[in-house]
């Protein structure tokens, strides 16, 4: 490898390393559901607003995000984000009260165009032959990120249920929740002094009419005889759009004919990256599990495996998206997500529960537990009537206190083919649609809008995100797994259709060439 491209890859590897804060940021809060639901006796719309609080607060940032990139530069926006991180981080694990935890998690939100900051510096600096592998590290931190989540949450719930003297003397057992979200603060600065060193985008620099600052960092990370070349298309690229590189005029082009079958592609993409249910399945993990009837324990222990699946297959579709293209990652990965939905969908629908006179007697120190011997060796056909059942013996408080014990004592279901589901889905999702879309986004979009168009593309798909996120406990309460599953997996097919007619392969294309074929086939 020459110097050029281990430098390129030095300030990639650095700036994606906001995707491992935003998958440390985005899960740690999976541990933590049943303890601030009892802490702040949350109902479900309630806990889905805390947990979907981040991805409201990036559709806040995106906008801003843009205004930042153009007048300020790539670096300083993404320094701007590393300390939103650590502000988040600190407040959400001091915070007093349901409110001010929802409003530190979406000051995080604010962070989290992190993605599209990060997917947008490293396109415009990694060499085109390797953009593909570059710009998908930012998928391969976020999932070490989410891997590293899951097991922390298990570590310090592990450590808070050992008995440990150390334990107690330091509050673990009872600031569990506090414990798992502050572990985040480290790891968030660490990452604002290592971007420090990263210099500014060579792209913002010429759009700014700096046009020798950004051959100083062009011969950074481009051989001399590449970087006037270099220039070259840049200036071609600007010259064929609107002079006028105003915020309203990249909207405007971003709308207009030309670039239709780029905004078609993007769109139907960032929503159904999203309503695949991902996010449901990562950030509600431990909940997810539950309903296997596992035991709370063995629902901790499980997530690990979600996130050790994520980093495993994203670092294969990183291997391969350069190699075999973005198109059959994308299409390929939809069909097998839509299959691995579907056998989650079919085993819940397989479930049965039934509630024994033994269960009941076990339970005895439960308030109110004999009010269940009415429904005692009833068999429910799905996981709501018996919910329902439960909420109607012992009240919403009651049953929300010892759902997970009664499920794991009364739940019949093939809870290894859901596993295998869940995995595959999983695996399926950090395969393609995952790390793909953010190459995809980091190439398809003309240097003249890009600093608007991917944050305005990752508002549709933060948008969608937060929809699923808030939704999930309400959809848990009301629709049931089975349904959730199928669901998901219908919405992931129409987004199928649409990449199947529309998506062009850009594999070893640069950005002015892949402009040049979408606008022409436009």
């Amino acid at each position: 490898m020459s110097p050029y491209q281990k430098n390129a890859f030095l300030y990639s590897t650095i700036v994606a390393m906001g995707g491992l804060i935003f998958g440390l940021d985005a899960a740690l809060i999976a541990g933590t559901v049943d303890a601030i639901t009892k802490e702040f006796s949350l109902s479900s719309l309630e806990l889905g607003t805390a947990v979907s609080a981040p991805a409201w607060g990036v559709l806040v940032a995106l906008p801003f995000m843009g205004i930042i990139c153009n007048n300020f530069g790539r670096k300083k926006a993404i320094l701007l984000i590393a300390i939103l991180y650590v502000v988040s981080a600190v407040a959400s694990a001091f915070a007093p009260s349901y409110w001010v935890l929802v409003a530190a998690r979406f000051l995080g939100g604010l962070a989290f165009s992190s993605i599209s900051l990060a997917s947008m510096y490293i396109g415009e600096i990694a060499p085109p032959k390797f953009r593909g592998k570059l710009v998908s590290m930012i998928q391969i931190n976020i999932v070490i990120g989410l891997s590293g989540a899951y097991f922390i949450n298990y570590l310090i719930f592990s450590w808070a249920n050992s008995g440990a003297d150390w334990t107690v003397s330091m509050g673990l057992a009872d600031n569990t929740w506090r414990w798992m979200l502050g572990s985040e603060i480290p790891f968030a600065l660490l990452w604002f002094f290592l971007l420090l060193g990263i210099p500014e985008s060579p792209s913002w620099l010429f759009l700014r009419g700096r046009v020798e600052d950004a051959k100083v960092t062009l011969r950074n990370i481009l051989p001399e005889n590449q970087v006037e070349p270099h220039i070259a298309e840049m200036t071609a690229s600007v010259q064929k759009s609107s002079k006028d590189h105003s915020i309203l005029s990249q909207l405007l082009d971003l709308f207009s004919k030309r670039m239709r079958l780029i905004f078609v592609i993007a769109f139907a993409l960032g929503i159904a990256q999203q309503t695949t249910g991902i996010n449901a399945i990562l950030f509600y993990a431990q909940t997810v599990f539950k309903q296997l009837g596992i035991g709370e324990n063995a629902a901790f222990a499980q997530s690990v495996w979600v996130g050790l699946t994520s980093i495993v297959f994203t670092v294969l579709g990183l291997m391969l998206v350069d190699k075999f293209g973005r198109r059959p990652l994308i299409i390929w990965g939809m069909v097998w997500i839509i299959a691995s939905l579907g056998v989650c969908s079919y085993a819940f629908k397989q479930a049965r529960y039934t509630i024994s006179q033994e269960t009941i007697a076990e339970m005895s120190e439960v308030p109110n537990i004999e009010k269940l011997s009415a429904i005692a060796g009833i068999e429910y056909a799905n996981d709501i009537a018996f919910k329902k059942a439960v909420k109607a013996a012992l009240g919403e408080e009651g049953a929300a206190a010892h759902m997970a014990g009664l499920q794991q004592s009364s739940t019949e279901m093939n809870a290894v083919l859901v596993l295998i589901g869940i995995l595959s889905f999983v695996a399926a999702f950090h395969f393609s649609v995952g790390p793909v879309m953010w190459v995809l986004f980091s190439e398809i979009f003309p240097i003249s809008v890009r600093a608007i168009a991917i944050p305005f593309f990752t508002i549709i798909t933060s948008v969608t995100s937060a929809v699923v996120q808030w939704f999930f406990p309400w959809q848990l309460d009301n629709m049931g797994m089975s349904s959730i599953f199928l669901f998901y997996g219908a919405t992931v097919f129409v987004g199928l259709l649409v990449m199947f007619f529309t998506l062009m392969e850009t594999k070893g294309m640069s950005i002015e060439e892949i402009e040049a074929s979408y606008t022409n086939a436009g």
